[in-house]
């Protein structure tokens, strides 16, 4: 098991852990109205902080998942940004299949920071790279070995490429 890869137990509880940081991360900056980088990275630390006072998650558990949001809506703002296309577009695939809670918060979250993430865009010129054992969202990801593509329909664990057991993954399209 790699240090990435939580235990089935724990790894349930990150899953959810990551759409609540979320939630909280797109209702702290639809009340702050703000669409800055500083204001994202700020809503993100005070999801993680709560998540740690409430006692849903330790410090460690909480760090690790507020970089895995802040890795999605990076790369979903940059999409946004550089391309001009929709949120459903990211994704590639039926947006019917997503929940609709979890569809409603990202795209919430990932609209409110676009303004935000053209600013990281241009420090951030490379394909935010996924991994094997991560926790991402919604979307559609490709083994950067053999181009295999993973579809996400919630929250999930990257698991190894089904098909070559590759633990790199991209975007589908996306850079």
């Amino acid at each position: 098991m790699s240090p990435h890869t939580p235990h089935p137990s724990q790894g349930e509880k990150l899953l959810h852990a990551y759409n609540r940081m979320m939630e909280r991360v797109k209702d702290l900056l639809e009340q702050t109205g703000h669409k800055t980088a500083p204001m994202l990275k700020t809503s993100i630390d005070k999801a993680k902080a709560t998540a740690v006072e409430l006692g849903e998650l330790t410090r460690d558990e909480a760090e690790l998942i507020g970089a895995y949001l802040r890795r999605d809506l990076e790369d979903a703002g940059e999409y946004l940004a550089e391309t001009g296309n929709e949120v459903k577009d990211w994704f590639h695939f039926d947006m019917e299949l997503i929940e609709d809670r979890l569809l409603e918060m990202f795209t919430a979250a990932a609209d409110q920071t676009k303004l935000a993430l053209l600013q990281w865009a241009q420090r951030a010129q490379h394909a935010a790279e996924y991994h094997s054992g991560e926790i991402t969202t919604v979307g559609s990801l490709q083994c950067a070995n053999c181009g295999e593509v993973l579809h996400f329909h919630a929250t999930g664990h990257i698991p190894p490429c089904p098909q070559c057991h590759g633990a790199r993954f991209v975007r589908k399209g996306w850079k």
